[in-house]
């Protein structure tokens, strides 16, 4: 048998990198996971955006505006519609079917949407930032600041490094989990060829998801620019960005070799930073990243003018932010806008996402919304849950071992001109906060477990429970939109579900009459059977709105006027009063968003089996989110009384 000497040298490196693996006095890997089949596996043959044919969007189209307007308004809106179907629709489509074959590596909707996102002048705080809130750990002791600090970001290093050595899982829709959520499914999923991997779990009735916009959870930031910000991303960078009292702090995360570093190091370094002594800074950075983006990239400049480029550099390529708040609040209501949009002289709201930890270790993920939308959010959410409850690095917040903290503290160069960006941005910001209500809604008598016995589906249900209150609190028929994921197609974003129709109307009517439980179970049946619809059009990339936007894209190019398009059924359709989206997951306790438009609601919603529940949101004087939750909770109890 041959052997080989091994140098004092090698035992030494082998010595390093065993306690660099090493956390607790336990060995831990440096993945999450180590899936079966890569991740980028299905990517090559997932199939693309279909472009709907046009007549299905006009009538798709017509069918929602019913809903909306009186029978006059609607038969001029349809002359329209008819002209632009047989007329100049017609060449607005051929050119969107010319471009979409010139660019078959995407979809026909991704330039048009991170254009959408990155031109839009807003601050992206209250327009384009949502939070998710982490349900409580079981254990209370997991649930300290220190230690739950710790725990996410070990658990997001882990999840960086799966993601990026293709060994996290790729997301799958199963139509039959019993059948295609196998290690047989997976085993042979991953022996065939990228370039015909699809069509193996379709043949399982199992749907890989578009996996193209995880790697932009990490690393990654908005950057202002006049006109249109730009995404930028630096995967060299192993610092992770804690904020903290409005002072901004340091340290990487992984050794010169990729492996992630051992917990006792990354705990002492976030508590000498809890216990840095540091005043709140007169003038934090993260107001300005709450400003209108024009104003926002102005100020930007006159900081590089000052010399601040390494400083900005540091933040603007770190892993992700860890907001290390010194509050926490028992209300429900008040947590939940500290973590929307509160604070924010300790945020950096153009980081893709933050976790943010207050001071009693309730925790939540916020997002920056052009680089992706939920599906990787939730990914990345679900799984860092999932191991801090089940397999935490720490316990104990004393042990940390004894290691030296390897901190660095970032120390911005700040003139006059700063200093005044940064107060315009404060008073605009405080303003536009202090504007914003939230009212939590939570029902656990009647969910989505109430109607396993009969055709109605929850998400339809809350659906109409939310037509419903609208119209009791406000006598109108609101325009609504519900988000829907077309991520399973290459670089799928989103559509929407437009859930005001013709069947929630009558479906209202009889609920405010005397009309009989069969025949409002009748028509909550078509209300659940056209949601459903709906929403199989959306998550198929049959729906109308992106369709409709891509072709006014390619008009307003031309420079054509197009009467469809300057309608003001066409406006006021777009102009979303009743915004509404939903990520149900047993790790998510609340989430949340603002109104779309100043006189809207923004409600973040679920459907589970054990509950619905609610954000609602409000901008005052236009709105009181509890007049709505008032509405809300009499809609509820009167849909179960009908179901039960």
């Amino acid at each position: 048998m041959l052997t080989r000497c091994v140098s004092v040298g090698e035992l030494l490196k082998l010595r390093v990198q065993l306690l660099h693996r090493i956390g607790g006095g336990r060995y831990r890997s440096d993945y999450l996971q180590r899936s079966v089949i890569p991740t980028d596996h299905f990517q090559q043959s997932l199939p693309r955006l279909p472009i709907p044919k046009l007549e299905d969007t006009c009538s798709r189209y017509l069918e929602s505006q019913k809903a909306l307007l009186s029978p006059d308004v609607f038969a001029q809106t349809k002359n329209r519609v008819d002209e632009f179907q047989s007329g100049v629709g017609k060449d607005l489509q051929e050119i969107l079917v010319k471009f979409d074959k010139e660019n078959s590596h995407t979809s026909y909707i991704t330039g048009f949407w991170f254009d959408m996102y990155l031109k839009d002048r807003r601050p992206v705080l209250l327009t384009h930032n949502p939070f998710l809130a982490f349900k409580p750990l079981e254990r209370p002791e997991l649930n300290e600041q220190l230690v739950r600090s710790t725990n996410l970001v070990m658990s997001s290093l882990r999840y960086c490094k799966t993601l990026r050595a293709n060994l996290l899982e790729p997301s799958i829709y199963h139509i039959n989990k019993a059948k295609s959520d196998t290690p047989f499914f997976r085993r042979i999923a991953s022996w065939f060829p990228k370039s015909i991997s699809y069509y193996w779990a379709y043949f399982w009735n199992a749907y890989p998801l578009d996996m193209s916009q995880f790697p932009g959870l990490f690393n990654s930031t908005r950057i202002p620019r006049e006109g249109k910000d730009e995404l930028f991303k630096d995967e060299s960078a192993k610092h992770l960005l804690v904020i903290r009292n409005g002072n901004m702090y340091t340290f990487d995360c992984f050794d010169a070799d990729g492996n992630v570093l051992p917990a006792a190091q990354i705990m002492t370094n976030l508590k000498h930073i809890l216990n840095d002594a540091s005043e709140k800074p007169s003038h934090s950075l993260g107001w300005l990243t709450a400003q209108n983006r024009d104003v926002w990239a102005n100020a930007r400049q006159r900081l590089l003018d000052n010399g601040n480029e390494s400083q900005l550099k540091m933040v603007d390529s770190a892993l992700f932010a860890l907001c290390l708040d010194s509050t926490h609040s028992e209300d429900f209501s008040d947590l939940a806008k500290q973590f929307l949009c509160n604070d924010s002289f300790n945020r950096w709201h153009d980081k893709s996402f933050s976790v943010i930890v207050t001071s009693e270790g309730s925790a939540s993920v916020t997002f920056e919304h052009s680089w992706g939308d939920g599906v990787a959010v939730l990914s990345y959410f679900e799984a860092v849950q999932k191991s801090c409850a089940n397999e935490p690095d720490v316990t104990d917040s004393d042990a940390v071992g004894n290691c030296s903290p390897a901190v660095s503290k970032i120390d911005f160069t700040l003139n006059d001109a700063n200093k005044a960006d940064i107060d315009a941005a404060k008073a605009q910001t405080d303003a536009a906060t202090g504007k914003l209500l939230l009212t939590p809604f939570e029902c656990t008598s009647f969910s989505g477990r109430h109607l396993r016995s009969t055709d109605l589906k929850a998400d339809a249900m809350m659906q109409f429970m939310l037509q419903l209150a609208f119209k009791r609190a406000y006598s109108e028929t609101p325009s609504t939109y519900e988000s829907a994921s077309t991520s399973a197609f290459k670089h799928g974003r989103t559509e929407t579900v437009r859930p005001a129709t013709v069947a929630t109307n009558r479906a209202c009517e009889l609920m405010d009459k005397s009309a009989t439980k069969e025949e409002i179970m009748a028509a909550l049946l078509e209300c659940s059977n056209t949601h459903g619809a709906l929403t199989k059009n959306a998550v198929t990339g049959q729906g109308w709105d992106r369709h409709l936007y891509a072709l006014r894209h390619f008009a307003e190019n031309d420079g054509q006027n197009i009467s469809l398009f300057s309608d003001p059924a066409y406006k006021e359709i777009n102009t979303i009063t009743l915004s509404t989206s939903t990520l149900n997951s047993p790790s998510v306790l609340m989430g949340a968003f603002a109104p779309v438009v100043p006189h809207g609601l923004g409600v973040g919603y679920s459907a589970g089996s054990d509950q619905f529940g609610a954000v609602v949101t409000a901008y005052t004087p236009h709105k009181k989110p509890e007049d709505f939750v008032d509405a809300l909770s009499t809609a509820v109890d009167d849909v179960k009384r009908v179901v039960l």
